[in-house]
Parts: C-alpha cells; sequence; structure tokens
C-alpha cells in the first residue's frame, strides 16, 4: 500500500510486509481513538490515557525497544511506521514520538540495567506516559543555557527550576529533566534525571499552555521546587554526562519529526486532490482550471521529492550511517516544505480551507510549530553550515 499522494509506483523500501501491516493497524487506531474523539480532547487539552494503554495492548508503543524491556523488539523502522500513521491521520498531537521515539531510548541507551528494567516496561505497556523536560522560559534551542540546577543531598538531588512547552507534561508518570549539577562546568555540567513524577515532592504541574496549533497535545508547564529525586535516578548513574547523551540522540529524534512532516505533506496533498476533482466554481471542476493542476503537480512533485529524501535517511539511521548534519538538513527542510505545501493545498480549497471542520485547516494550524520544535531551524542551517 503506498502513502497518501504517493507517486506511481513508489514504495518505501524500508518497509517490508510486517511493517506494512503494523502501519494499517496503526493507521486505524488512530482513525478511530485520535480523529474519531478529535472534539472531545480539544475541549479536554488533553487526551485520554486510556488511549495509552490501548495503544501499548496494541503493541504500538515503544517497538523497538527489545522484548527483555517489554517493547517490540524490531528496528526503529517500526516506531517510525506508528509516528508516520498518526501523521498520516491528521493528528501531531498525540506524545508517542516524545514518548516511544525520544524517553524510551534515552533509557535503553544511557540507562542502568536497574533503570532500564524498572521504567521501561512500563513505558511500553503505557500504564506510564514519558515526558522530556529541557525547554526553559530562558532557554530553548541553547541547552547549555539551562537555569535548572540539581544538587546532590545526601542519597538524593534538589533539583529547583522551571520547564516549559513540555509535550506530555500534564499527564507524565516520568519526566527526563534536563539539570546543571555544576554550573561552572557548562556542558560537561549537564546531567539527565528521571523524575517519577507521583512520588517526588516538590513537583508541580503548571498550567496547559493554549497553542495555535495542536491543541489535544497537553503541552504544559512544570515547577521544580526542591524536589527531591534519588540519586538512583541519575540517568546512567554518573554526572555530567547529560549533555553528550542529548546529543547522540539527536539525528533520530530530528528524523522522527521530519517522517511526520512528510506525512503530513502526503495527506495534504491527498485531501486536496480529492476536493478539487469534486469542487465546481464557474461551471466547472476546480481541477479543470490550470492554475490548479500547476499548483497540484508542484505540490505533488515537493511531496515526493520530500518522500525520496526522508527514505534515504531512514535507510542511512538503520544502517547506522546517518550523520548529525544530515538529520539537521532532513528537519529543516522537510518542515519547511511542509508547511508551504500545506498552505498552498488551503489556498486551493479557498475559504474552506480556513474553517476547522475541514481537516485541511486542521493540518495548517498544526504545522508551523515543526520548525519551532526539535532544534529551531535556523539552529539546524546553522549546524549545516559549520559542516561546509
Amino acid at each position: 500500500m503506498s502513502a497518501p499522494g504517493a507517486t506511481g509506483s513508489y514504495r518505501s523500501s524500508w518497509k517490508d510486509d510486517e511493517i506494512r501491516a503494523l502501519s494499517e493497524l496503526a493507521s486505524k487506531f488512530f482513525a478511530t481513538e485520535l480523529i474519531g474523539n478529535r472534539e472531545k480532547y480539544e475541549q479536554q487539552k488533553v487526551v485520554d490515557r486510556d488511549v495509552w494503554r490501548k495503544a501499548g495492548d496494541l503493541g504500538l508503543l515503544c517497538c523497538s525497544i527489545p522484548e527483555e524491556y517489554g517493547g517490540g523488539g524490531g528496528s526503529f523502522a517500526y516506531d517510525l511506521a506508528v509516528l508516520e500513521a498518526q501523521a498520516h491521520a491528521g493528528d501531531l498531537a498525540f506524545g508517542n514520538a516524545v514518548h516511544s521515539g525520544i524517553v524510551a531510548h534515552y533509557i535503553l541507551a544511557y540507562g542502568t540495567a536497574e533503570q532500564k528494567s524498572r521504567w521501561l516496561p512500563r513505558l511500553a505497556t503505557g500504564e506510564w506516559i514519558a515526558a522530556v523536560a529541557m525547554s526553559e522560559p530562558g532557554a530553548g534551542s541553547d541547552l547549555k543555557g539551562i537555569r535548572t540546577r540539581a544538587a546532590r543531598d545526601g542519597d538524593d538531588y534538589v533539583i529547583n527550576g522551571s520547564k516549559t512547552f513540555i509535550t506530555n507534561g500534564q499527564t507524565a508518570d516520568l519526566v527526563v529533566t534536563v539539570a546543571t549539577t555544576d554550573p561552572s562546568a557548562g556542558a560537561k555540567g549537564i546531567s539527565v534525571f528521571v523524575v517519577e513524577t507521583e512520588s517526588c515532592n516538590g513537583f508541580r504541574r503548571g498550567r496547559v499552555l493554549d497553542k495555535v496549533g495542536q491543541p489535544t497535545a497537553d503541552t504544559s508547564e512544570l515547577f521544580y521546587e526542591d524536589a527531591r529525586v534519588p540519586a538512583a535516578d541519575l540517568l546512567g548513574g554518573v554526572e555530567g554526562r547529560g549533555f553528550g547523551q542529548l546529543m547522540d540522540q539527536l539525528a533520530q529524534e530530528r528524523l522522527i519529526i521530519g517522517i511526520m512532516a512528510v506525512a503530513m505533506m502526503e495527506t495534504a496533498l491527498s485531501l486536496t486532490v480529492d476536493y478539487a476533482k469534486s469542487r465546481e466554481a464557474f461551471g466547472q471542476q476546480l481541477w479543470d482550471f490550470q492554475h490548479t493542476k500547476f499548483v497540484l503537480a508542484e505540490v505533488a512533485t515537493e511531496t515526493h521529492v520530500a518522500r525520496v529524501f526522508v527514505d534515504s535517511c531512514i535507510e542511512r539511521l538503520l544502517g547506522g550511517a546517518l550523520d548529525v548534519t544530515t538529520a539537521a538538513m532532513a528537519k529543516w527542510w522537510l518542515t519547511e516544505q511542509q508547511v508551504s505545501v500545506i498552505d498552498r493545498c488551503v489556498q486551493v480549497f479557498g475559504g474552506y480551507g480556513y474553517m476547522r471542520e475541514y481537516p485541511i485547516a486542521r493540518l495548517y494550524e498544526d504545522a508551523r510549530a515543526a520548525k519551532i520544535y526539535g532544534g529551531a531551524n535556523e539552529i539546524m542551517k546553522d549546524l549545516v553550515a559549520r559542516s561546509l
């Protein structure tokens, strides 16, 4: 099965029959559980916890975490297929990209044996929801500028600081928290703590932020006020390794954003072609106007180029050869194309394209943030320039 808007007989080479079957399962799940309940979740500004548990029951969480820790035991392609299916359904808000794509892999890559056994099975079942707390009111893409401080006090660390723009922040049971344990050491003084929210005295959730798009995502503020975290919950058990831990995962994280951007482009193209062929204007189908055909020809070409590029990056990632520079290229360019393509599709819809009852309008409002999160696109271009 080809993706929505796919060109001709092109098929992504990283998808075998098993991955395609997983994609179909995930597509049905997201259409029913996310899109089918969208109005409810938009009012709540959060997805019901039952969605996480149902996703865990179907094997849609932590697909690339080893079976010994409760995961699916597949390659990262399986997680990407699930995230792609979510975006094809027209949703970027369900926080599995952070939960399965980022947090689970931090724990798998850097956690001690005890930490992996304690946390990963709960993430795989959806019993616990995970978040990453990096961004602060005064520090976004510049991780070296974080002010949240963790000081050792006996068998605990005491954390003070605040975080913002945290996906899954309102519901997270496990928050990977970035803090400095040695402010004088710069990047070498950054450490990562895994905070179990229910048992952490001094941890407090703030408001769910009111965003332009992705309204069902519980993007929140978090506060640490003399929050006591057991020393055993320092990720990997050694101070000062946090910056390297975060940087080592960036290529994979940015590819997650890239594949979801391409999937949204493909869905926008498919919706717009269908609309143009069904809508009449001035006594003929909208499709019959040369300008409409030219716009959609451009969009189809750009979407196909984006698909081939992201598939190439995925193949390199799975082969252990995706470098940070190429991942930065993918993140900035694919999200720029996502915003541009969806904007032109909205124009084809005319006034209806700005009505939220039409899926294209929701794609439009959800897309813009992708140029900001995961490292602002300006940062990505600077990383690329450094390699030249």
